[in-house]
């Protein structure tokens, strides 16, 4: 493993790494003083993502324009920030029915660092570029890189190559003009300051950018027509509880009865977007079939289609 370590300043000067004054003697709090104490500085994450919004937009709009030309979406990270990027591409293909390629994840350490701690592979750049290189990343993609502090090495060095191969790049970080952000085209801060435990980036950060990365997802898998009003048109139907939960949503989406919502389904190969548009534009199987194909499965746009 070759690691590269880059002088950095003082991590004590970064906000996330300061102390919360609140928290002086958490060690001598009860449990109940704890969690309210946590609590309390949990309801500020909200109002930090918030003054982030423009930028998360500006994600999400980024994300749906290069999935619709083929691109993917990739996120990068370490520790905690790995790991939350893995949860939510893991999280996109049972919800829309995407490809497993369409939201990847990269994570220092490789998937053994899921579950268990290998925190020095954070440093390590030349295995950040080999694994980007595996992807090769191109002028569709969007890699995402995750990193409370912004300073990262297997993250920066991930995101200064998908930039030079042309990929669009975002920073997602805590701490403003950080060397993530500087490489980035632009960055998402979430400016959370403090952590109850001091430097615990997976307390308030790791929530905010939790948070962040749902609305980047939800809001760019909704652009591209994967939703139909607030409902998973695309969601799986691989157990009982999935089929029934795909018979609600064709009820919903075209106020039918159950029992209507339930022969569509199965008509429809237990897909729920054909059911949908099958009840919706009052047509056959092969017909919503082909309009979802045309409009890259825009549900909304399939109907519309079928209907003119």
């Amino acid at each position: 493993m070759t690691l590269t370590r880059k002088p950095n300043p003082d991590l004590r000067r970064l906000p996330t790494e300061q102390i919360l004054a609140a928290a002086h003697d958490l060690d001598r709090m009860s449990a109940l003083e704890i969690v309210r104490l946590i609590n309390r500085e949990d309801a500020t994450v909200a109002a930090a993502v918030e003054h982030a919004l423009p930028q998360i937009a500006r994600a999400i709009d980024l994300v749906a324009d290069g999935l619709r030309h083929g691109g993917r979406l990739i996120y990068v990270g370490a520790g905690t920030s790995g790991r939350l990027g893995a949860l939510d591409a893991s999280e996109i293909q049972p919800t829309f029915n995407t490809s497993p390629q369409t939201v990847q994840f990269i994570m220092a350490g490789g998937t053994r660092a899921l579950g268990s701690s290998t925190e020095a592979s954070e440093d390590d750049t030349a295995l950040a570029v080999a694994e980007m290189k595996k992807r090769r990343p191109g002028k569709h993609d969007v890699v995402l890189g995750i990193a409370s502090s912004g300073r990262t090495p297997f993250t920066i060095a991930a995101i200064e190559y998908a930039h030079r191969r042309g990929a669009r790049t975002i920073a997602l970080t805590c701490n403003r003009n950080s060397p993530l952000e500087r490489a980035a085209d632009f960055a998402i801060v979430t400016e959370v300051g403090p952590e109850v435990l001091a430097g615990s980036s997976r307390m308030k950060a790791g929530t905010a950018h939790k948070m962040v990365l749902n609305m980047i997802s939800t809001g760019a898998m909704t652009r591209l027509g994967y939703v139909y009003g607030n409902l998973m048109v695309n969601v799986w139907t691989k157990n009982e509880k999935l089929i029934q939960r795909a018979v609600s949503i064709v009820e919903q989406a075209t106020r039918v009865d159950r029992a209507t919502a339930t022969r569509a389904l199965k008509a429809a190969g237990n897909r729920t977007a054909v059911a949908v548009v099958m009840l919706a534009a009052e047509v056959t199987k092969p017909q919503a079939v082909a309009a979802l194909k045309r409009t890259k499965g825009h549900v909304r746009e399939a109907i519309g289609l079928t209907r003119s």
